[in-house]
């Protein structure tokens, strides 16, 4: 039974050619073949000797004597030369086998076979280039069939999988690879098959027999054709990329970390808060790090003490000190935290939590604990080195770092990251970055820490330099507010201050310290407080502020003391040392104002701050002209006073310029708005500073802010006993009269025999030392104020009398029985005043003297 050779064999690869010669000599068949090799068709060659159509004509004579020789019966393979169809100068090679014939009539002829040397010649090349890729690449290399098993495979293949390189015929990719990548062998290689597209870099993962270790293969895959185009089968090439993808592994591990790094320096320590930042470290670690975490910091830190009680990391302490947890993160969903014991009775969480007493229970978020001795937690608390916690069996977590929190070198918690099963273990790269996680957060934390102390010490230094509470005065309603401009610490450099003086005055100070921060805040408190001493002298306002300019300056120049200054009141040239002994030169503003509640009269003096802003009773807001004078601190000019007389019902506002001005607004803006603000000046005080506040555009932390605004309340007449004394000695017992009758009017009964003694022995003391009219007068508002006027300069003087000594005791009596007294200058002399409490306000009943303060003044 005849069958038909499939496309694609052999002979179509070496074109057989063939043709017959007659008794003749002459070609009498030709066939396809030979006609396609030789370029001839049949009409032209039969008939036609082949030695003179076919060989060049150098050649033919011995063409004709061969030819010759297999007519009497001799075979004949040789190489001829043929003239290449279609090119007119090139030559082909063919290998011609000649065997005799005889007709049937018994004459002798030949049968002629052709084949192309240089189809030989491509096939010997082929088979040599398809030997060497088999047998000599480096790479595994296969070819499968169309049944998808292999067909052939080399050595390099047989060495990594075993036996032979003809063993391996026949088998299929689930006899290399498990299960899961055979079958993704399996559908690319059909794939290929079937569509003719390659498949490249196909990424396999299996073991080689004899090892365990995971391999990871990169595969590339392509359909092989035969000469007619038939797909055969599909070729692949196998390399072994374990190393490299080991290496990416490490570099994608590297990335990752640096990532995380990265992240960790964006993300940790934005907030100053101490848990804050115990959970943006967990939110950076979980789940780009670990599985589970937790950070536990000493309870001694969060409560506030000076230093937390860790130890410098690497050396020896005690049991370990009580902790707090105060973050914990989680990215596995409903899974149980126990895991079971360690050893020695120390139980183990799911975040390698080790439990004080053997319990698997773990410390919730707030809890406060303390590790055992001999926890692998306690021992990276004590040594600062880094502890691996391993998982219990059947656990959910396979390991734990337990890494301690090292800031200056000292130990200020512990965070514990955990990967549970499936993740991979801990290497040294993860316990490196681990480290570096754990002190990055540790800064932040003891940086919170000693933000918090400064803090707190920054607030007391501030309420110690303000006013405390709301500020009273006789004959005003007192508001204010104070916004530093530094949020950070909460302290700056402006202040304002309420003091009272003597006769129901008030001083009314706001300044402003140029400068910001810490500094500014210290120079304030000492101008602040040179302010109050000033203040208790009784100066004048102008007095007062060419005190504080010499303090000021004194600020600024090494030793506190301020350089020398010419008759024009600048420093003299070389007066300050150059060099790190020369401070910064401390500059201020400030404004003072004394009211006199019995006149409604204010006096006013400024160095260089902002015009106070008066709001009469139905009438807009003005700004009150003040001559600004120089700032605090340059010097060499005189400070100017104005006295205006406030309306009852009238408000008075002192503000720094934070309140007005800054970088986007000109000050004349921020006046004019300002004044607005206080334009419905009939609502109360705390309303008026709300409202302020609230309308204004005051660019908070661009500048500190201070503003005391002021309502007056003038004494009434009433209140008020005023009397002129002639200077003659019945003027004692005159004013002794008026005093009790006004005290009467009062129904103040109860201080009748003090006053009456008290006024005896000031008046007493005008006439005997003082000079001029004298002048009694008795201000009753929260307290009761006695005043003595007369045109003497000398100032009184409290002594102690000898045994001798008929007077002298009289200022002694003053100071034993009132709770105040004391003296002042006037433009036209002196005045002495003593104060005692209201018998139903809080200072009770008059002071009384005892045995021992009468024996005491002989």
């Amino acid at each position: 039974m005849w069958q038909s050779s499939p496309p694609g064999s052999i002979y179509d690869y070496i074109k057989v050619a063939s043709f017959s010669i007659g008794p003749d000599g002459l070609v009498d068949h030709w066939s396809l073949r030979a006609a396609e090799l030789f370029g001839l068709a049949a009409h032209e060659v039969r008939g036609t000797d082949p030695v003179e159509a076919l060989i060049p004509a150098e050649l033919r004579p011995r063409g004709h004597r061969k030819v010759a020789e297999v007519l009497d019966g001799k075979e004949w393979t040789g190489l001829v030369p043929f003239r290449i169809p279609g090119e007119r100068y090139a030559h082909g090679l063919a290998e011609v086998y000649v065997m005799p014939s005889e007709t049937e009539h018994g004459e002798r002829g030949a049968v002629c076979i052709a084949v192309d040397v240089r189809a030989l010649r491509r096939i010997e090349t082929d088979l040599a280039a398809s030997q060497a890729i088999f047998g000599q690449s480096p790479f595994g290399f296969v070819l499968f069939g169309t049944d998808l098993t292999v067909q052939r495979a080399n050595e390099r293949f047989a060495t990594v999988f075993g036996g032979t390189a003809e063993a391996h015929r026949g088998r299929c990719a689930h006899d290399y690879l498990p299960r899961q990548e055979a079958d993704r062998m399996t559908a690319a290689l059909r794939q290929v098959l079937d569509t003719g597209e390659a498949v490249t870099d196909l990424q396999l993962v299996g073991t080689v027999p004899g090892d365990t270790e995971r391999r990871h293969w990169s595969v590339n895959l392509y359909r092989v054709h035969s000469g007619s185009g038939r797909p055969i089968g599909v070729a692949g090439l196998g390399i072994d990329v374990t190393r490299r993808h080991n290496a990416a592994r490490e570099a994608a591990s590297a990335r990752r970390n640096l990532a995380l790094l990265g992240e960790a320096s964006a993300r940790i320590g934005t907030s100053l808060d101490l848990e804050t930042t115990a959970r943006e470290l967990l939110d950076v670690a979980v789940p780009g790090f670990c599985d589970l975490a937790s950070v536990d910091l000493y309870q001694a830190l969060l409560t506030g003490e000076e230093a937390p009680p860790g130890r410098p990391a690497g050396q020896p302490a005690g049991p370990t000190a009580r902790l707090r947890r105060v973050a914990f993160a989680s990215a596995v969903s409903d899974a149980p935290l126990a895991t079971g014991t360690t050893g020695r009775g120390v139980a183990t969480t799911a975040a390698g939590r080790c439990c004080e007493d053997g319990r698997t229970a773990s410390p919730h978020v707030g809890a406060v604990h303390r590790y055992p001795y001999a926890s692998p937690c306690a021992e990276a608390l004590r040594t600062g080195r880094p502890a691996l916690v391993p998982g219990g069996d059947g656990g959910l977590v396979h390991s734990t770092l337990a890494v301690p929190m090292v800031a200056h070198d000292t130990v200020v918690g512990l965070v514990q990251f955990s990967r549970t099963k499936g993740s991979e273990p801990f290497g040294e790269r993860d316990r490196a970055l681990a480290v570096e996680l754990a002190a990055r957060a540790a800064v932040c934390i003891d940086n919170a820490r000693l933000y918090r102390r400064e803090h707190e010490r920054a607030l007391i230094l501030q309420r110690s330099l303000l006013p405390p509470g709301a500020p009273e005065a006789a004959g005003l309603d007192i508001a204010c507010r104070y916004l530093p401009g530094n949020a950070a610490t909460e302290v700056g450099g402006d202040w304002f201050d309420v003091i009272e003086l003597p006769g129901h005055r008030t001083a009314l100070v706001v300044g402003d310290v140029m400068g910001r921060g810490l500094r500014a805040a210290v120079a304030m408190g000492e101008l602040r407080t040179a302010v109050r001493t000033l203040a208790q002298l009784d100066l004048e306002p102008a007095e007062v502020l060419s005190h504080l300019d010499e303090i000021a300056r004194g600020l600024g120049a090494p030793g506190g003391v301020p350089a020398p200054r010419g008759a024009d009141g600048a420093p003299r040239t070389g007066a300050r040392p150059k060099g790190p002994e020369l401070s910064e030169v401390y500059l201020a503003t400030c404004v003072y104002a004394v009211y006199d509640a019995v006149t409604r009269r204010c006096t006013f003096a400024s160095a260089g701050h902002m015009p106070p802003v008066l709001v009469e009773p139905g009438e807009e807001a003005m700004l009150l002209d003040v001559p600004p004078g120089m700032p605090l601190g340059v010097g060499g000019e005189p400070f100017e006073e104005v006295e205006v007389e406030l309306p009852e019902g009238a408000l008075l506002a002192l503000y720094t310029d934070g309140l007005v001005e800054s970088r986007d607004h000109p000050l004349d803006e921020g006046l004019e708005a300002f004044r607005r603000a206080l334009g419905q000046a009939g609502r109360p005080l705390e309303d008026v500073c709300d409202h302020v506040f609230g309308t204004l555009d005051t660019r908070h932390g661009q500048d500190d802010i201070a503003l005391l605004t002021a309502r007056i309340r003038g004494l009434p007449a009433e209140a008020v006993g005023d009397w002129r004394l002639p200077r003659e000695p019945r003027s004692v017992g005159r004013a002794r009269e008026l005093a009790c009758a006004k005290l009467a009017a009062w129904g103040l009964d109860a201080l009748v025999d003090t006053v009456e003694l008290l006024v005896s022995e000031l008046v007493t003391n005008a006439l005997r030392y003082g000079e001029g009219e004298i002048r009694l007068r008795l201000l009753r508002d929260r307290t009761l104020v006695c005043e003595v006027w007369d045109g003497g300069l000398v100032q009184p003087r409290r002594r102690r009398a000898r045994d001798t000594d008929e007077g002298g005791r009289g200022l002694q009596l003053v100071g034993m029985l009132s709770a105040g007294w004391g003296s002042r200058r006037t433009p036209h002399g002196k005045t002495v005043w003593f104060e005692l409490p209201l018998p139903a306000g809080d200072g009770g009943a008059p002071a009384e003297l005892t045995v021992d303060q009468l024996l005491d003044m002989y």
